[in-house]
């Protein structure tokens, strides 16, 4: 780059990113615009690394997690990324299938999804339960909250570490953060963290932990009573814009790949993912690019793409003012 100014540096980015970094074709957009709205929340954003970059602290930054950002992103390293690396931060989400309402939690994307009564959703990264400790899935409530709670280790966390105390006490040392939001199944509850890092992996003893500032925001706003769907979706499909848009995210062994080496092996789609597709689709599975489809299922980056064309989207001003304002 010897030579360019950064903002010629942008600029060559910005006229290649359309094809070079989402790969997709002619007359396909390369992301879905903003939106708040009945299938997809958020926006699809960019970061230019410099030599200061760690993806860790980018993550915490955009509410995202670091998996999430390793599969969008595959092969670059979290921690020292390195200067002037284009990443594609994965802030675009289609709504998972589960009942708009409550809190839902997406276990196969990290993610959690809280529905208002005034039509507002919101979504945080969270992690979960890892291997031995999974996260339950099914319906349950919010049946209590507490402020800088008390953690009482259960059995089957003192039998992992017995090291543990029987009370951990509000502070800097108790992994329930300053809120904790309990569910209607015993020991498990939606809560802080003292371990930042935590968020968005597999981590946990079962329980469901944000980044402590998103968590202060969404305890005072989930009333008890507020339903809780846990799911397990990695293949999601929704109509957005006039056009039809796939997300699908790694399965638990790439997840595990992604924390070892921030790349993940290819395997055969889910078995039921196409019937699943063609369902969603209706009517307009003729217009699907199957091609396209077959991609995402093994590439598993985890961030809408359009999967129809029913009308020409080609490079525009539009698309590059949304890039510009993605950069940071």
């Amino acid at each position: 780059m010897t030579g360019w100014t950064r903002r010629q540096c942008l600029t060559g980015l910005l006229a290649g990113a359309a094809g070079w970094s989402l790969g997709m074709r002619r007359g396909v957009r390369a992301d879905p615009p903003p939106f708040n709205g009945p299938a997809l929340v958020g926006r699809i954003e960019y970061l230019l690394t410099d030599r200061e970059t760690i993806l860790h602290e980018v993550a915490r930054r955009h509410d995202l997690g670091i998996l999430e950002i390793s599969a969008a992103n595959p092969g670059i390293d979290p921690w020292v990324p390195g200067p002037e690396r284009l990443v594609l931060l994965p802030k675009a989400h289609l709504l998972p299938d589960a009942p708009r309402e409550g809190i839902v939690v997406n276990l196969a994307e990290l993610r959690l999804y809280a529905f208002f009564p005034d039509g507002e959703v919101v979504t945080h990264a969270i992690g979960i339960g890892r291997d031995g400790f999974e996260t339950p899935k099914g319906r349950t409530r919010i049946v209590r909250k507490r402020k800088n709670p008390t953690w009482y280790p259960g059995r089957e966390a003192r039998r992992a570490n017995p090291e543990l105390p029987r009370v951990v006490p509000p502070g800097p040392d108790n992994p329930l953060g300053t809120r904790a939001l309990y569910l209607g199944w015993p020991s498990y509850i939606i809560h802080g963290t003292n371990n930042p890092y935590g968020v968005g992996r597999r981590v946990s003893l079962g329980c469901i932990r944000l980044y402590p500032e998103r968590i202060e925001a969404l305890y005072d706003r989930i009333p008890i009573g507020t339903p809780v769907t846990v799911l397990e979706q990695r293949v999601k499909v929704a109509e957005y814009a006039g056009e039809l848009w796939l997300e699908v995210h790694p399965d638990l062994e790439q997840l595990d790949e992604l924390e070892a080496s921030y790349t993940l092996t290819a395997k055969p789609p889910p078995a039921d993912a196409y019937a699943y597709i063609r369902e969603k689709a209706g009517a307009r599975a003729g217009e699907v690019d199957w091609y396209r489809v077959d991609a995402e299922l093994v590439a598993c980056r985890g961030y809408p793409v359009q999967i129809t064309n029913s009308r020409e989207h080609g490079p525009d001003d539009r698309l590059a003012a949304r890039l510009v304002s993605g950069l940071y």
